[in-house]
């Protein structure tokens, strides 16, 4: 895959304020002379000739610059000519090429943002409004499959359709419970917490971890056992930006059975929406592990009347017949028959959520097609739901979201699996929650009128919202970024700044990523808008 105040655009807030020694003097160096620096450096922390090195160290002066910057921008909010640029972009090859990224930046004292698959909504991975570098791991893309011992190593820069490809070439009994977007990358989305349509029945991806390498502060390659087991927890679902480059993880595969079921059910206010949409808060986070039943809710216009259209998009891991007799007797509301259902391999049913028109003929390798240089604009928030709303608060919501006419919600079912895994067993907290909310507004438009108007929608949705979800805090995803809820410039108070969107993000579990950190990363190397500060900052 993230409160009320008005949205400010992401450049203008002031992130970082951690001195550059360089940058106040009255003639700064030139990029070239930095890129220079920093070439030689890299040569000489990876031992290679400085030719050699071109290919994979980008300046503003090279042809390739633009076209490797955009690749994976993946939100065009923060793809204009005034966005903020990189002086240099790094896209490593290798393991000691980001161990030399790293030594080189901290040693010219510069920012490093560090993208996998460039999908962080507020484009935290690769803007800033002080001078920075940006560490591009697309290239660091293996995925090996071991299905004897039923796991994988997955290099951060991966796709998730590439995880999925490389697992169908091998079984077409295993997978693993991770997001439906193809083109999200591994590294972001892993270390964040991602999950994806069977976090019911096997949890989170973090909870299907094995190992891990990291490259820390000092440039060290390390594992799990060389990490040490806090920074193992706090990378998984910590977000691993704020404590090093995470290079890859291992993961436990999970069994699928040959046939899963999928389907999609429609309803508008004037033949059962709200009904339904209040019924499914019961049966969504309740039913049988092995379905997922999404809820995505959006006002449309039919029939030249404004309303609310509501779907349940969901995944059993079962046949037809049996989870048709299932919500005969548990949500009647739903109406479902089995002619709305489409069996098919797990493998199919992740090109159908990926809305692939003929998941069981079309050829499985559109999967490693990334997708490039192509990005809507677009806004996400989040929220989390303790309690159903009643069904005069649906009525209610429906008939805010019709007077607003864009914004949408998207309602993910907890329960399951997931309500049996201890809070603090990894730094993401919201468990025992009944579903989770994103709000979703997305545009074509590179219109700044148009953005305003958008982002005002999200945030008076988001208002409204407030009487029928988390408080104390009002908790937030962190994959599904949202700088509204709070940022951090790395001053004096950073602290601070960084525990307002930490508790919302991670609860209490903040005070374990915060002493982690502390240990990790003393003096915050690591940091970007939204990363853990270290306890050296509280005052």
């Amino acid at each position: 895959m993230i409160a009320t105040q008005t949205f400010v655009s992401v450049f203008f807030f002031v992130f970082f304020l951690v001195s550059l020694p360089f940058f106040s003097s009255a003639a700064p160096p030139s990029s070239d002379s930095i890129y220079e620096s920093f070439v030689q450096c890299f040569s000489d922390k990876t031992k290679s000739p400085q030719a050699q090195i071109t290919d994979n160290v980008f300046s503003r002066t090279n042809p390739s610059f633009s076209s490797v910057l955009r690749a994976y921008i993946r939100n065009g909010r923060f793809n204009t000519s005034s966005t903020p640029k990189p002086t240099i972009i790094v896209t490593p090859r290798s393991d000691i090429h980001v161990s030399a990224a790293v030594t080189c930046s901290k040693s010219l004292n510069f920012l490093l943002k560090i993208r996998s698959g460039g999908h962080d909504y507020e484009g935290l991975s690769y803007i800033s409004d002080k001078p920075f570098f940006i560490l591009d791991m697309s290239n660091l893309r293996d995925v090996s499959v071991d299905i004897a011992d039923q796991s994988a190593w997955i290099s951060a820069g991966a796709t998730l359709g590439e995880v999925y490809y490389r697992i169908w070439e091998k079984s077409k009994v295993h997978g693993f419970p991770a997001g439906v977007c193809p083109t999200v990358g591994v590294g972001g989305h892993i270390s964040g917490g991602g999950y994806g349509n069977m976090l019911r029945k096997f949890g989170l991806s973090v909870d299907n971890l094995i190992d891990a390498k990291i490259v820390d502060v000092n440039g060290q390659i390390l594992d799990r056992k060389s990490m040490g087991e806090d920074l193992f927890w706090a990378i998984s679902g910590g977000g691993g930006a704020s404590f090093g480059v995470v290079l890859g993880y291992k993961v436990k595969l999970v069994p699928v059975p040959e046939t899963v079921t999928v389907f999609r059910v429609e309803k508008y206010m004037d033949s059962g929406a709200v009904d339904m949409v209040h019924k499914w808060q019961s049966v969504g986070p309740k039913t049988d592990r092995n379905l997922f039943l999404r809820m995505l809710i959006q006002p449309v216009t039919r029939k030249k009347v404004k309303t609310v259209r509501a779907t349940v998009v969901a995944l059993f891991l079962g046949r037809a017949e049996e989870v048709v007799a299932l919500l005969g007797k548990e949500f009647p509301e739903l109406s479902l028959k089995k002619e709305n259902c489409s069996e098919m391999t797990w493998f199919q049913s992740a090109l159908w959520w990926d809305n692939r028109v003929n998941p069981t003929q079309i050829d499985p390798k559109v999967f490693l097609d990334r997708n490039l240089d192509r990005a809507n604009f677009g806004k996400r928030k989040s929220d989390y739901v303790a309690s159903e709303i009643p069904r005069d608060g649906i009525e209610s919501l429906f008939k805010k979201m019709t007077e607003l006419g864009k914004i949408g919600l998207v309602f993910n079912p907890y329960g399951g699996k997931m309500a049996e895994v201890t809070v603090n067993a990894t730094p993401f907290p919201h468990r025992s929650k009944l579903f989770k909310i994103q709000y979703s507004v997305t545009w074509q438009e590179n219109s700044v009128e148009i953005e305003k108007g958008f982002l005002n929608q999200a945030n008076v949705l988001y208002s409204f919202m407030t009487g029928f979800v988390s408080k104390n805090p009002r908790n937030a995803y962190l994959n599904y970024r949202d700088v509204d809820i709070g940022v951090n410039d790395h001053g004096t108070n950073s602290y601070e700044e960084g525990e307002v969107y930490g508790r919302k993000y991670f609860g209490d579990n903040f005070d374990r990523l915060v002493k982690v950190k502390t240990a990790a990363d003393p003096d915050n190397f690591f940091r970007n808008e939204q990363s853990i500060p270290t306890v050296l900052s509280k005052a």
